[in-house]
């Protein structure tokens, strides 16, 4: 049988694909033999960032920006995060959680979506990898993985799915669609970020890369709600806004356009095959809440690299067992943290009074001892390690 032309071939050239990328690249003998595949790269010197605020914003935690920083592809604009206000609307009770008592120089940093993904697209390019436009690819796994381009196949000893293929296996419809927009606010809080629970959904406010009183809205609500919210004019917007989240920030301004995603968990094995794993929204796809998402996707990049290592340098030469034992390894992390963002959305949004104030104590609880808030807090900021 024909040796594969390549070692590993990731698909998706997203934040995750790009990451696995360059992890392994710098673990390989060979870099040319990892192929990347996808259809969003931008041409060398390019940059998708326009004029334009582009309300899509991601939110960064301390050890995701430790990584990308070590890989050189850290964007030129950030936001930090150093404290996470958390309330719910019409209760008593609210939790703040403070950089300091982690000893990290901030909790998290938010990022625009499109200036990180030109920033990885550049350090991709320099990393000696093959890097392969498509946008068209399907699958088929025998001894070695063929992979079916629109003009051409190739062949893998194993694939990667970062994105593009929806996880199958638990699923949830939250019917709450969230809208995204930027806003600006005529008090500022620098470096802090809001996390309000509704009966409709959570409200994230977080802090904009492009200015200190810009912020990124990420606004959970039902279908009919966000459809409706999408097409106000945008002083009503901004007054529909002030009205959940309150004073804290003094009044908004809209500042360009909105946009409305459904949200749904999506996930499932992480080992699909003995030849092909599942990373990244590939597999699983979570509500926005608190952030994890892109977060967990990147810890699933580090672990998958370092299972590889021994197998791309040739020190073991059946990948297989590597394969059982980072989805085993991965597992406790995955599944707490996909609980973690099913759980809150849900319970805050139950409209049942006794619930609504249960959870009110129970961020009352969770601001008054750092013993209770510390574990919460260690993990929203580094994930489950292991």
């Amino acid at each position: 049988m024909d040796s594969p032309e390549y070692d590993i071939a990731i698909t998706g050239d997203g934040p995750v694909g790009c990451t696995l990328a360059l992890l392994l690249a710098g673990k390989a003998p060979i870099p040319q033999r990892i192929a990347l595949i996808g259809k969003h790269f931008l041409a060398p010197g390019l940059t998708a960032v326009t004029e334009a605020t582009d309300p899509r914003t991601l939110a960064i935690n301390h050890g995701s920006r430790v990584l990308l920083e070590h890989l050189q592809a850290w964007p030129d604009q950030a936001a930090s995060i150093e404290t996470v206000h958390v309330s719910q609307r019409g209760r008593l009770g609210r939790t703040l959680v403070r950089h300091t008592e982690l000893n990290v120089p901030r909790l998290g940093s938010v990022v625009s979506y499109d200036r990180l993904l030109a920033t990885l697209h550049a350090a991709v390019a320099r990393c000696g990898i093959d890097v392969i436009s498509a946008s068209t690819v399907t699958t088929q796994c025998a001894g070695t993985v063929r992979i079916d381009l629109a003009d051409r196949s190739l062949s893998s000893a194993l694939l990667v799915q970062s994105d593009g293929a929806r996880p199958k296996g638990v699923q949830r419809d939250y019917r709450q669609h969230a809208v995204l927009a930027t806003v600006r606010a005529s008090r500022p809080a620098q470096n802090w970020a809001y996390e309000r629970f509704t009966a409709e959904g959570p409200l994230a406010v977080l802090p904009h890369p492009q200015a200190a009183n810009l912020y990124g809205i990420v606004w959970c609500c039902s279908p009919l709600r966000a459809e409706h919210l999408r097409g106000l004019d945008d002083q009503t917007f901004a007054t529909a806004l002030h009205e959940q989240f309150g004073d804290r920030l003094g009044h908004f301004t809209c500042i360009g356009p909105r946009h409305v995603f459904p949200l749904a968990l999506h996930a499932g094995p992480s080992l699909l095959n003995g030849r092909t794993v599942a990373i990244g929204n590939a597999a699983q796809t979570l509500h926005p809440v608190a952030g994890q998402g892109l977060n967990l996707g990147l810890r699933d990049a580090v672990q998958l690299a370092q299972s590889l290592a021994p197998w791309l340098q040739r020190s073991q030469d059946d990948p297989g067992p590597l394969l059982a034992r980072f989805a085993q390894n991965r597992r406790p992390d995955r599944w707490l943290t996909a609980g973690i963002t099913d759980f809150l959305p849900r319970i805050f949004a139950t409209k049942n009074p006794l619930i609504e104030h249960a959870c009110g104590l129970s961020l009352l609880a969770l601001d008054l001892s750092a013993t209770l808030r510390a574990p919460l807090a260690r993990h929203l900021l580094r994930g489950l390690r292991s």
